[in-house]
């Protein structure tokens, strides 16, 4: 068995998946050569975005939560990982903002890169991958 490929999802990534078209096509075309992660903090953080970006772009935020519900379900591929095990594994002094910690951890506890479109991550210890290189990493072999 060859191991899977896998990314950490940020929060700003769940949103590019539920209001834009690019995220959402990457995702559905790596889906069975990479796994993705993303912790329960992540899909908050989008939830809690989501009225105020469907106001701005005039679109129904109802929608965009089932969006977010289906991205969070769509497969055993997605899973939320525990944040219990990720507050353990960072406990030591981090200089990673309180708000991206769990998204470190997970990589960390993974050895698995996270894509983002922040620059918050650097200097984490952790690789990064922005939507406009992150198939690069995708496409080559596990």
């Amino acid at each position: 068995m060859n191991p899977r490929k896998g990314l950490v999802l940020d929060a700003n990534i769940l949103l590019r998946a539920v209001f834009g078209i690019r995220v959402r096509q990457i995702l559905e075309t790596y889906e069975d050569g990479a796994a993705f992660y993303s912790p329960d903090v992540c899909f908050a953080e989008a939830k809690r975005y989501i009225p105020n970006v469907a106001k701005r772009r005039k679109l129904d935020s109802r929608l965009a939560q089932s969006i977010l519900e289906h991205v969070s379900h769509s497969s055993s591929r997605w899973t939320r990982a525990c944040t219990k095990a990720t507050k353990s594994l960072l406990a030591r002094e981090s200089n990673v903002g309180t708000r991206d910690w769990p998204v470190v951890a997970v990589a960390l506890l993974l050895g698995i890169p996270v894509w983002t479109e922040d620059q918050d991550f650097f200097g984490s210890g952790v690789s990064t991958w922005t939507t406009d290189r992150v198939e690069v990493y995708l496409r080559e072999p596990a």
